[in-house]
């Protein structure tokens, strides 16, 4: 059956962020629950942070994707490089889990025409085409930064996500 480039473009896009939400999942399994929470300094953030500031992206940006701005009103970006007290793994993941279900869920109601459709994100218009690239930049980088605390983390118990080096 021949698909369109559009229906192409959107099957690969929810691959290729599964591929990066099993990466990342991976990542914080072999860092442990301890290691999520820990900074390389003050100034750094922790996996548990980047998780945090990933799911609120993406609660803000998926929710309603077509219809409304994707910066929502109720969205608290500082707040999101901020534990609060008492904020367990399982809260992290829940919210982590909740994320990851929105974007999938946007994805995979979009049709091929709508990629061409104008996005509001913080007032300022796009395609939804270009916010969706604009996201999986965005959520591929934060990715790279938890994989790499939990390889720095765990040292030499790390066991590589891709190909190993041939030594």
């Amino acid at each position: 059956m021949e698909q369109s480039t559009g229906g192409a473009y959107l099957a690969e896009t929810v691959r290729i962020l599964g591929q990066y939400k099993g990466l990342a999942d991976r990542a914080v399994a072999q860092a442990g629950p301890e290691e999520v929470f820990r900074s390389l300094d003050a100034e750094s953030n922790s996996i548990a942070i980047l998780m945090q500031h990933l799911a609120g992206n993406m609660r803000s940006r998926w929710t309603d994707f077509l219809t409304t701005d994707g910066e929502k009103p109720d969205r608290n970006r500082d707040a999101e490089f901020e534990l609060a007290p008492g904020t367990t793994l399982d809260d992290v993941r829940a919210s982590w889990e909740d994320g990851w279900r929105r974007t999938f869920a946007a994805l995979e109601a979009l049709n091929p025409g709508d990629l061409l459709r104008t996005v509001v994100i913080g007032g300022k218009p796009s395609t939804a085409l270009a916010a969706i690239e604009r996201s999986i930049a965005h959520y591929a980088y934060h990715i790279g930064q938890i994989v790499f605390l939990a390889k720095h983390l765990r040292g030499g118990a790390w066991q590589t996500l891709s190909t190993p080096r041939r030594r």
